[in-house]
């Protein structure tokens, strides 16, 4: 990881956060979660030196990857990223950081854009739970 991470920075919803192919992160938990911290600059109630917004609402990450599920898309794990805490936990979802998980998907190429509409098939990690989204392109 010495070389940089893509991540596209996106607002979904109420809540705006980083974005994250999950190929790009490493596959360890405890290295990810530490990679992730330094991202927003957590612990720290500013989050001075990363990109977190110093508020759960912009403390937010969306890993996105191709999924191998029949009719699914995209597998998308959301983790929040404490503020003034070193915690990373998958505890929750985010259907906010869930709108904006099509068109990362689009962007990204894990998804093809069709026609007008692009539909997007999205297996949540954090709940088990399949969302179809539709995507304008």
């Amino acid at each position: 990881m010495s070389d940089g991470v893509a991540c596209m920075w996106m607002r979904g919803g109420t809540s705006k956060g980083a974005f994250f192919l999950a190929a790009d992160l490493p596959q360890d938990l405890s290295a990810r979660d530490l990679f992730l911290l330094r991202v927003m600059g957590s612990p720290d109630s500013r989050q001075i030196d990363g990109m977190g917004g110093a508020d759960p609402l912009t403390s937010k990450v969306a890993i996105v990857g191709k999924s191998s599920r029949d009719g699914v898309d995209v597998d998308y794990l959301f983790l929040q990223v404490f503020v003034d805490q070193a915690i990373v936990t998958d505890s929750q979802n985010c259907g906010n950081m869930l709108a904006g998980v099509g068109p990362f998907a689009i962007e990204r190429g894990l998804v093809a854009a069709t026609a007008d509409e692009t539909r997007v098939a999205i297996f949540m990690e954090n709940t088990g739970q399949v969302a179809v989204a539709t995507v304008q392109t």
